[in-house]
């Protein structure tokens, strides 16, 4: 049985026109990773702040084990990761003192886990935060979210400013997390993060959830799009009279999407004259996109 540790119940709190949140609902379940996906602007780190106990709403509410989190935002921290969207580091301070003053607040002694993600990040943290680049800092985020072990975490675009490489790397972290029974809300714009690391998914669009997938099943509705070159004219005509879902077409060449079976699809091509016949499967990020232009405001 699924136990949800994140609960968002009817959260609305409005901004004005389109800005906000609205009537938002949904969970994450104990052991799971959820991605929240949407462009700047649509709702997700005015859900994350909620979430933190930032913010009130003007309706609804949300939970984290089972506690109201406006109410016992302290309880909750003691057991939560955070790395914020924009963070805002102390830049007099050098990277060690930052992440010692971080442990200090959470009265953390063992400091093994900080050491490991440090060597893993293969960040230098002696320096002057001032002087680091966006990249750095933002693996000094991550470690300060991650170093005291918590149960949950709530990440907003996590790998903003890493490059592939430490993306890679924090793709390795989120799923060794959750081998351990964490619970992860990470908001993102990175489609490949998403479909690497997630179990499910939710897209909000203006304030408003449009969808909530499971990432295996969304794979499963992923269309294929075949590249069709046949021998003559003739053959592309007859093609083209057939009930096919055209992407594209150039000279004797035309690019058609399938869902589901591709058998019936494959016996058509019987009757032409194919000179070749290549495959493409849709990215997730297509499938995303399909969802966020057909998606409408309730």
């Amino acid at each position: 049985m699924n136990t949800p540790i994140i609960e968002i119940n009817q959260l609305t709190k409005s901004y004005g026109i389109n800005k906000g949140v609205f009537n938002l609902s949904f969970s994450v379940n104990e052991g799971e990773v959820f991605g929240f996906i949407g462009p700047n602007g649509a709702g997700k780190t005015t859900t994350i702040r909620h979430l933190l106990g930032f913010i009130g709403s003007d309706h609804g509410d949300c939970h984290i084990f089972g506690l109201e989190t406006k109410a016992h935002a302290a309880e909750i921290q003691e057991s939560l990761g955070y790395l914020p969207g924009e963070i805002m580091f102390f830049d007099h301070m050098t990277g060690v003192e930052f992440l010692k003053l971080m442990a200090n607040l959470r009265k953390l002694t063992d400091l093994s886990k900080m050491h490991e993600l440090i060597a893993f990040f293969e960040l230098d943290p002696a320096g002057r935060i001032k002087k680091m680049s966006k990249g750095m800092k933002q693996k000094l985020g991550l470690i300060a979210a991650f170093m005291h072990d918590p149960k949950v975490l709530i990440l907003d675009e996590p790998t903003s400013g890493l490059d592939p490489l430490m993306q890679t790397k924090f793709v390795e972290l989120v799923l060794e997390e959750k081998k351990q029974g964490k619970t992860i809300l990470m908001s993102s714009h990175s489609f490949e993060e998403v479909e690497r690391t997630c179990d499910r998914a939710g897209i909000i669009k203006e304030g408003v959830l449009i969808a909530l997938e499971d990432i295996q099943e969304l794979k499963k509705t992923q269309r294929k799009a075949f590249i069709v070159r046949t021998k003559d004219d003739a053959s592309i005509e007859t093609l083209k009279t057939m009930d096919l879902e055209i992407i594209q077409e150039r000279n004797r060449e035309l690019e058609v999407a399938v869902s589901g079976d591709i058998m019936p699809f494959i016996k058509k091509l019987a009757n032409i004259q194919v000179e070749s016949l290549d495959i493409k499967s849709q990215s997730l990020e297509e499938v995303f996109m399909d969802y966020y232009k057909r998606g409408e405001r309730a």
